[in-house]
C-alpha cells in the first residue's frame, strides 16, 4: 500500500505546486479580480480541482501568500549561519526584494481576511531578518543605529521607488538596493536624525501591513 500511495502523494504535490504557480500569476497580472477558472485552465486542472484543494479564492491566495513568506523565512534562517554575515543581509534583501517584483502584493490592503492569516507567518519572518540584521551588526557590517525593523521597512523600497518610473526596465529595483545598502554598511555616514520607530508601541501594524 505504502509504494501505491507515494505516486499519488507527488502527483498531489505537483498538483498542488502548479496550481500556486498558475495562481501566483494570476494574481500579479489582475489582483483580486483573478478569476478561478483562469487559474485552473493555466494550472491543466478541472476548477472542481482548485476549489478541493482551496474552497474560497482566498484560500488560494493566502496559499500563494503564504508560500512566498514561508520561502522567504526559510532562506533567512539558512542565511543566519552563513559565513559572511553582511553578504547575508545582502543575499536576502535581493531575493525579497526580486520575489516582490515577480508577485506586486500590493492589492492586499484591500484583502483584509489573507492579511489577517498573515501575521503569524510575517511574525516568523520578521524574526529571522532581525536575527540577520544583528549578526550583521556584531560583523561589523553595517550600521550600528539602524534595527531590525529599519531594515523590515526598507525590503520593500527597491521595488516601490522603481514603480514610480514610467516603462521601468526590468532590474531597476537592483540600483536602489545598491543604494539601501550603501545606506545600511556607510561607515563614514551622520548620525540618523529620528529615532527607529517602536514596533512595541504598533505591533498590529508592525505584523500585517
Amino acid at each position: 500500500m505504502a509504494t501505491a500511495d507515494r505516486p499519488l502523494r507527488a502527483d498531489a504535490a505537483r498538483n498542488r505546486a502548479a496550481l500556486l504557480a498558475a495562481a501566483e500569476a494570476e494574481f500579479a497580472e489582475r489582483g483580486l479580480e483573478a478569476s478561478v477558472a483562469e487559474i485552473a485552465r493555466r494550472a491543466g486542472i478541472g476548477k472542481g480541482t482548485v476549489f478541493r484543494h482551496f474552497p474560497t479564492k482566498d484560500d488560494l491566495l493566502a496559499a500563494v501568500v503564504l508560500d512566498r513568506v514561508d520561502g522567504l523565512t526559510a532562506l533567512a534562517s539558512r542565511l543566519s549561519t552563513a559565513d559572511d554575515p553582511g553578504a547575508a543581509l545582502l543575499e536576502f534583501l535581493d531575493a525579497a526584494a526580486s520575489r516582490q517584483q515577480q508577485l506586486d502584493l500590493s492589492f492586499l490592503r484591500e484583502a483584509g481576511e489573507v492579511n489577517d492569516r498573515l501575521g503569524a507567518s510575517r511574525a516568523r519572518l520578521f524574526e529571522q531578518v532581525v536575527l540577520l540584521v544583528d549578526r550583521a551588526q556584531a560583523a561589523g557590517a553595517i550600521r550600528s543605529d539602524v534595527t531590525g525593523l529599519d531594515v523590515i521597512l526598507l525590503m520593500c523600497a527597491p521595488n516601490h521607488v522603481a514603480g514610480f518610473v514610467p516603462g521601468a526596465p526590468p532590474g531597476l529595483w537592483r540600483r536602489y538596493l545598491a543604494i539601501i545598502f550603501d545606506g545600511l554598511r556607510s561607515p563614514g555616514s551622520g548620525p540618523l536624525p529620528q529615532p527607529p520607530p517602536d514596533p512595541v508601541g504598533h505591533p498590529e501594524r508592525f505584523r500585517s501591513s
